[in-house]
């Protein structure tokens, strides 16, 4: 353990060290506040021991200026020594930033009781600091579980609707393309009742990472939509290239080769919607553009299955 101590008067000083050294503390010692601020940057001690009256800069702006030098979370103790007793003083040296207040001359028994305790406070609020620590960290794994889905560990619908109003208000700002990608997996239920669910869990597990892995920039997003469905947000992506992205995912989907003996394809397959629109001003919400979507993907279930259907992009009314 250090402690800096802040003292003009050789002889306090000298004597202060010296009980410090008998309780296991080294002293680093400082002639005046300037170079007890330097001292401090550069040792960052455990305890500061600080005399009131010095030349120049006196004890209650060196208290203010390292408090103003901690960083977030950081205490150091502070322990004024001074032989200045009034009640003016001594509300003041608090006031600045100060822990304790000891008169001089410092009583050898006094100043080991008030280190003493200065290390039990410093210890329970560094306890304090690592439990309010581990409870954010859990909070911060509550929030990213709250947000996956828990079968496939994608994003859930929850997630998924939270960032389609937030691209959608910055599309409609930028008057930039937003497109939406709405996916079922063909024939699910057949799969599900042939083949057990299960089976019918890994396969959606198998669809959904082949599904994610289709998507190239941070900011696309594919989410479990319920059930058997997926959707995917494409910010910034006009129409061709949604449709380019659905493709890429329907022929991954379909290149897993995962065996439905239900199907006429022999394979597990995906019929995908597409809908790309500018949001128009005024607009406060996306459904418009989900209704296209799902439109689109009935229209693809419809003509056939494993198979891509979009509507039209429209500009800014």
């Amino acid at each position: 353990m250090k402690a800096l101590l802040i003292e003009d008067t050789l002889t306090s000083a000298t004597l202060v060290s010296h009980q410090l050294r008998k309780m296991g503390i080294e002293p680093i010692l400082a002639r005046d506040g300037e170079r007890g601020i330097e001292l401090f940057k550069a040792e960052r001690p455990d305890l500061i021991l600080l005399d009131i009256i010095m030349p120049g800069m006196d004890g209650f702006e060196v208290a203010r200026r390292i408090r103003q030098l901690e960083q977030a979370g950081e205490w150091t103790p502070i322990i004024f020594l001074t032989a200045r007793t009034s009640d003016a003083d001594l509300e003041k040296g608090i006031s600045v930033g100060g822990d304790d207040y000891l008169i001089k001359p410092v009583s050898e028994t006094v100043l080991a009781a008030k280190v003493k305790a200065m290390q039990r406070i410093a210890q329970m609020r560094y306890s304090l600091l690592v439990l309010t620590r581990k409870l954010d960290d859990a909070n911060q794994e509550l929030t990213r579980l709250s947000s996956l889905d828990g079968l496939t560990g994608i994003s859930n619908r929850r997630q998924f609707d939270e960032i389609l109003l937030r691209e959608w208000r910055r599309s409609g700002r930028q008057a930039k393309p937003l497109s939406i990608l709405l996916c079922d997996v063909d024939h699910f239920k057949q799969f599900n009742d042939g083949y057990g669910h299960q089976v019918g869990d890994e396969c959606l597990k198998a669809v959904a990472r082949t599904l994610q892995s289709a998507l190239r920039r941070p900011a696309d997003l594919v989410s479990r939509y319920g059930g058997e469905e997926f959707a995917a947000i494409l910010p910034d992506t006009d129409l061709p290239g949604a449709l380019r992205v659905a493709e890429v995912m329907r022929s991954a989907v379909e290149g897993l080769r995962i065996t439905h003996r239900f199907t006429p394809n022999g394979v597990v397959t995906v019929s995908i919607g597409v809908a790309s629109m500018i949001p128009p001003r005024g607009e406060a919400d996306s459904a418009g553009l989900l209704k296209r979507a799902d439109d689109a993907l009935y229209g693809a279930k419809q003509s056939g299955r494993n198979r891509i259907s979009a509507t039209p992009i429209e500009s800014v009314a």
